[in-house]
């Protein structure tokens, strides 16, 4: 095993910057139980550990740039305030739209969502909840922001996410329903739910725009409790994609 250098440490920092990221098609995780899941999906660029997690992974490894560190090179290497055992640099994957499957599954769209904690939590969201597509407008944050990425713990090993110009994508849809959470809407527990079509989610705080909105032929709005209680102004984006996707699967069991 090789030892680490100032270029390598440099090359990992800079994995910070969407720039760099984009030149290079590489990001950054960190942690054993995020890169193990990763490991599993991604192809890994460059490896660096303690001696103790190399003991115990050694085989789930698929890169020969592995590098042994101690804590100290953890803490030149990492992104991160409290660096764990394991960094690893992945290639970034550029998954393709299929649009018969996405006309027969439960999909999330996602219009302008800014903050990477709420990005890597839908995706954590989704894939708990079987749902295998996240659809991003080009000005969402980008998935492989090392705050997103670490907000996944590991879900966007299983979950596909797609940046697309939205108006075009939802021009192209047939038939499929298309939901969206609004303040004014129907009530989500009270209405008939399609398990196939697409729920998009909308901006923190603009909410969904309206270029978007005349593509929606089904609003819906979950309601606080009691109604005539005052109330919080909206739900967190993250928080309302929860509450949704767990109704729509919830009706898929009855």
């Amino acid at each position: 095993m090789e030892g680490i250098s100032k270029n390598r440490i440099k090359l990992v920092q800079s994995l910070s910057k969407k720039k760099e990221r984009d030149e290079r098609g590489w990001f950054v995780a960190e942690g054993h139980k995020l890169v193990n899941d990763l490991l599993m999906a991604y192809p890994c660029v460059m490896l660096f550990a303690t001696s103790d997690y190399l003991s115990k992974y050694r085989g789930l490894i698929n890169t020969d740039q592995v590098f042994e560190v101690d804590k100290k090179e953890l803490n030149q290497l990492s992104l991160l305030c409290a660096p764990q055992s394991v960094i690893a640099v992945f290639e970034k994957l550029h998954p393709v739209i299929d649009k018969n499957v996405i006309s027969k599954q439960l999909s999330l769209m996602l219009d302008t969502i800014q903050d990477p904690g709420n990005l890597g939590t839908i995706i954590r969201i989704a894939d708990w909840f079987g749902i295998e597509n996240i659809i991003c407008s080009k000005d969402t944050v980008d998935v492989y922001n090392p705050k997103v990425v670490q907000a996944t713990m590991g879900a966007m090993a299983r979950v596909k996410v797609h940046y697309v110009e939205l108006e075009e994508f939802l021009s192209s849809l047939t038939d499929i329903p298309v939901y969206g959470t609004f303040l004014e809407g129907d009530d989500i527990y009270a209405c008939d739910l399609n398990p196939c079509g697409v729920i998009v989610m909308g901006n923190e705080g603009n909410g969904i725009s309206p270029s978007i909105e005349k593509f929606i032929n089904k609003k819906l709005y979950i309601p606080n409790y009691p109604k005539s209680r005052e109330t919080t102004e909206s739900l967190n984006v993250a928080v309302a994609t929860a509450i949704t996707c767990s109704e729509f699967r919830r009706r898929m069991k009855m």
